[in-house]
């Protein structure tokens, strides 16, 4: 996949097929767009456009509202590419641009720049200064300027809307599950392993890879969750503590991760962790061997779930070759 950042480059012709959006998740709402855009594009014998923006709009026009990120710019494009897309077309989004006019964007990116022959869109999406370029505008927009316009309809699983609203309120109460059926995989956080207080080898008998949180980033609920822990191309299972510790009064947001059967330096070393399962709330207890006792505990409970993970990935291969 190509990534464009701004505005000038060649067009991206012949036959361009293209979405907009801000795309925060991939959710499956989103892959669906993009499936309608490569499928277009296909058709054609033309190229699979996604534009997104940088920083997220919301973040510029209501810094107040507070927005919280499901995924970061790198989880993104990773994730678009995986959808099969060609090009992905990053616009730096500020104020002078949240200003323009709907029918100077499609004048001047959408049509001179891009060279658009095919609008696909999701059902409630608008564009331009105070959101003017809603859709009926974009189909008399496209009728007059020789594009035709696709919408897609909302798309729910187990009468949950596909949302990244949705999407984030359900990561918030820890509903991981359920996150999972809207995004078709697990919840991801991702990060630098940084040098935590050393107490979780020595004092607990746990040892953790700990991962700052930034309060940009979206938090989970606070507590233990089952993970699956992604180093150097090897996955790994284990329990994930989101919070402050307040065993031992603890201050500042971490997330601290057990890896099961794991025994490497990996201070400074990226590392990704997937969210399955939410176990229980962050716990004060009486000292390290009540901590230790029930990190035991939830460390047992992790392994259960894990494996009846992978049975269902077993199951579910098995059930695909023998159609």
């Amino acid at each position: 996949m190509r990534v464009f950042r701004g505005f000038h480059h060649p067009g991206i012709a012949p036959a361009c097929a293209l979405t907009i959006g801000n795309f925060d998740g991939v959710h499956l709402g989103h892959q669906i767009l993009f499936s309608e855009v490569v499928s277009r594009a296909y058709k054609h014998e033309g190229t699979s456009v996604v534009i997104t923006f940088d920083p997220h709009p919301l973040q510029v026009v209501r810094p107040d509202f507070g927005i919280k990120l499901i995924s970061n710019e790198q989880q993104k494009e990773e994730l678009i590419e995986m959808a099969g897309i060609d090009v992905l077309v990053i616009i730096p989004f500020s104020k002078e641009f949240a200003a323009t006019p709907a029918e100077t964007f499609v004048d001047e990116i959408l049509v001179k720049t891009i060279g658009v022959e095919h609008l696909v869109i999701g059902y409630d999406y608008a564009m331009g200064r105070g959101r003017e370029g809603n859709i009926d505008f974009l189909k008399a927009q496209g009728k007059e300027k020789g594009f035709p316009v696709t919408v897609v309809e909302p798309f729910y699983v187990d009468d949950m809307l596909a949302s990244s609203t949705k999407v984030r309120a359900l990561i918030t109460d820890g509903k991981m599950r359920y996150v999972k059926k809207l995004l078709g995989r697990y919840y991801q956080i991702r990060g630098e392993v940084k040098r935590g207080k050393q107490r979780g080898g020595p004092l607990v008998g746990f040892p953790t890879a700990n991962l700052a949180i930034s309060p940009e980033d979206l938090c989970p609920k606070h507590g233990v969750y089952v993970t699956q822990v992604i180093y150097d191309g090897k996955c790994y299972g284990g329990v994930l503590n989101i919070g402050y510790n307040p065993t031992f009064g603890g201050d500042q947001l971490v997330a601290e991760t057990h890896i099961f059967d794991f025994n490497q330096d990996i201070y400074g070393k990226p590392i990704k962790i997937n969210l399955l399962r939410f176990l229980r709330g962050e716990r004060k207890f009486s000292g390290p061997e009540e901590l230790s006792a029930q990190i035991r505990k939830d460390a047992e409970e992790a392994r259960q779930v894990l494996a009846e993970a992978q049975k269902e990935i077993v199951l579910s291969c098995e059930e695909r070759y023998n159609r």
